[in-house]
């Protein structure tokens, strides 16, 4: 069979020569390749595209292949480090044979070293791009724990194989990781948090760098000092028939209520008064089938981790225990989103029952307030407090700390530049307190 010839364009004379044994072997060689470059490529992106949720969902899962994707994400460097040597050396060995293919398959006429190496380069680049490259790493976006699975395996028995040269490279960043470690600068929230102190930023107005300290100060706040006290809590117990329960609901105007089980410490749900609605003309009927499950946090949950958790469970509110499994009191979605927004007021909020301001050093705070609206209030930054408050979160709560006892009406104490007054208290609790700040010390 003579070899057939083609005149592509003029001056070049492209000859197309018959497919040999070795050659159609090469072919075939090369595309199995080009499938390993592409799911090598891919597994890249699918593993460090892993986020915290999918950690869980694979961990929950517990079949081998999801165990074998999360042993390997324990060693990210070793496992970046097999997947760009396995890679590299798939590549290069997909140019080698598309060299050979392209000198075996084609004779050029005039100039056939530079046009056989042109035309090497490009369909060798444009294979390894598209099939090795692109197409893979869009796919591995979408399904990233699909193709991870599938590759787990895989990569671990190439990184056996690559195990000793992936380890010299792995060992070779150290020195790069120290050098970046110490020439970076760490930057604490306290630093942050002073930058913004000391920071005149044109254009911004004092409500929104009020926003941006809330947004530093996040991640330090703890649900126990922003939910609402258990004394405070309007809570229903199960035993209440419907005709018992709908006028105080209406009284108070809440949209979910917690639902307890004889005594507050065994809350057995949440009930939402829209799920009463279609009921509402039907008489006696079993609301307790409406209630639904509650949602649990400690005292001590940091609130951005509890943002965090009030989207991806979809609930508004939870229920707060202590260490004893006891409720303390209850903290909302709506809590959380003030700490950084300020206060959200709606047609229910009565700005005037929490405090009063008398002037620009007096206030009348109800002793249930927690003190970081305290804080708020007085415009203060509240670091004095914050280190003689000890298990306390209250106005309250911090003058019984400081003096020992609950105080009684007409009581002082001083402390720093502030003067504390209880303006009404009982045998069990300090109900309102009169703050002076910025006093002379010196005249009392």
């Amino acid at each position: 069979m003579e070899p057939s010839s083609i005149e592509p364009f003029t001056g070049l004379l492209l000859t197309l020569n018959s497919i040999s044994l070795p050659v159609a072997i090469a072919l075939l060689v090369m595309i199995v390749l080009l499938i390993s470059s592409a799911l090598i490529s891919g597994s890249e992106v699918a593993f460090f595209s892993i986020d915290a949720k999918d950690r869980e969902i694979l961990n929950a899962e517990k079949d081998p292949k999801s165990l074998r994707v999360l042993d390997q994400l324990v060693k990210p460097k070793k496992l970046l480090a097999t997947i760009l040597i396995a890679n590299n050396f798939i590549n290069i060995a997909i140019v080698i044979l598309s060299t050979y293919i392209i000198n075996n398959l084609i004779s050029f006429g005039p100039n056939e070293e530079i046009m056989n190496f042109i035309i090497t380069v490009v369909i060798a680049t444009f294979l390894i791009l598209l099939v090795g490259e692109v197409i893979p790493k869009v796919y591995a976006t979408n399904n990233s724990i699909k193709l991870a699975k599938f590759m787990a395996s895989p990569l671990l028995v190439v990184g056996k194989i690559c195990s000793p040269l992936s380890n010299v490279l792995v060992r070779s960043t150290s020195f790069i990781d120290k050098r970046i470690k110490k020439s970076g600068t760490e930057i604490s929230v306290n630093d942050l948090d002073h930058a913004l102190e000391i920071t005149d930023i044109e254009g911004v107005s004092d409500e929104d760098k009020k926003i941006l300290e809330g947004i530093v100060k996040f991640g330090e706040t703890d649900v126990k000092q922003i939910m609402k006290s258990r004394v405070d809590v309007v809570a229903f117990d199960e035993a209440n028939s419907f005709s018992e329960l709908l006028p105080q609901i209406i009284e108070n105007g809440y949209s979910r209520i917690p639902i307890f089980k004889e005594s507050f410490d065994n809350v057995s749900g949440v009930l939402y008064v829209k799920d009463l609605l279609p009921h509402i003309d039907s008489g006696e009927f079993d609301w307790r089938l409406l209630i639904r499950e509650p949602f649990f946090v400690p005292e001590s949950k940091k609130i951005d981790d509890l943002l965090r958790q009030f989207q991806e469970s979809k609930v508004h509110m939870a229920i707060v225990v202590d260490e004893y499994g006891g409720t303390s009191g209850i903290v909302t979605l709506e809590d959380v989103i003030e700490e950084i927004l300020g206060e959200i007021s709606d047609e229910f909020d009565d700005d005037d029952i929490v405090y009063s301001k008398i002037d620009e050093n007096n206030y009348v705070f109800e002793g249930k307030i927690s003190l970081v609206d305290m804080y708020k209030i007085m415009d203060i930054e509240g670091e004095i407090f914050e280190d003689e408050k000890g298990e306390a979160d209250t106005l309250a709560g911090f003058l019984i700390e400081k003096s020992g006892k609950i105080m009684k009406k007409n009581e002082r104490i001083k402390f720093g530049e502030y003067l504390f007054e209880v303006e009404a208290a009982d045998k069990r609790r300090i109900k309102q307190v009169k703050v002076t700040r910025k006093i002379e010390l010196d005249n009392e």
